[in-house]
């Protein structure tokens, strides 16, 4: 059976290096890139405040290619989506056909997906979609990915969960209107080794600092409104 050819949508967090695992580990797809959305005023992740040269770092040891989707800080939901349209069209011309995401149980958010790329006929695959968020965490640390929480939102976390190891242990402290695996934004994750990698992505964590949003300040794809802080901990690249 001939794979083929789909882009994965990389936060370079748990959920998106699940689903890259379960898409290659199906034998359906050759995942031609990795496609990030990054904040250009400050060469980071958009929403997961990653530095750029590990979300490199990661492509490297995934042997994939990084497309990285550059945003200004302050970019408003229709100049994200011509960006982001115009980023897919240049990777169909290519031979993608298929675009996957990490999401799992947010309706709202896979019908804006797949609304956008239907435009594009292109289709959307969502290999973690309605799986139990509690067994997906267990999943991801029995097959040895190892991942930090890089942000916390303070309105469900406080700042001593920001820079924390994804474990077991992690799971057994989260507040029980937290979802295990974030999937309501409580949480994000920078993932640095797993058995998809060639090597550990080597990392010293930096400090922790707070910074606030508001709905016209979002670019991370999601069509719900909100104005909280967030806690980052910052993720310094050792090579």
């Amino acid at each position: 059976m001939s794979r083929q050819q789909a882009v994965m949508n990389w936060s370079g967090g748990k959920d998106s290096a699940l689903a890259l695992y379960h898409s290659l580990l199906s034998g359906r797809w050759n995942v031609t890139t990795l496609l990030t959305s990054v904040n250009e005023q400050h060469n980071r992740v958009s929403m997961h405040g990653v530095r750029t040269e590990l979300m490199v770092a990661q492509a490297g040891r995934l042997k994939i290619p990084l497309t990285m989707l550059r945003l200004s800080g302050n970019v408003s939901m229709e100049a994200y989506n011509a960006q982001m349209q115009t980023a897919l069209m240049e990777l169909q011309k290519q031979g993608v056909t298929h675009s996957i995401f990490g999401d799992i149980f947010l309706e709202d958010l896979r019908l804006y997906r797949e609304t956008q790329l239907q435009q594009l006929n292109l289709t959307g695959e969502f290999p973690l979609w309605k799986r139990n968020t509690t067994e997906l965490v267990h999943e991801f640390v029995d097959l040895g990915f190892r991942a930090v929480l890089v942000c916390v939102n303070e309105s469900q976390l406080s700042s001593e969960f920001a820079g924390r190891e994804l474990d077991l242990d992690l799971l057994k402290d989260l507040p029980k209107n937290v979802d295990p695996c974030g999937e309501n934004g409580e949480y994000h994750s920078f993932v640095y080794d797993g058995p998809i990698f060639s090597s550990p992505v080597t990392f010293t964590k930096g400090e922790i600092v707070r910074r606030t949003y508001t709905s016209s300040d979002k670019t991370d794809q999601s069509t719900s409104q909100w104005d909280t802080g967030f806690w980052y901990q910052d993720l310094l690249f050792q090579g």
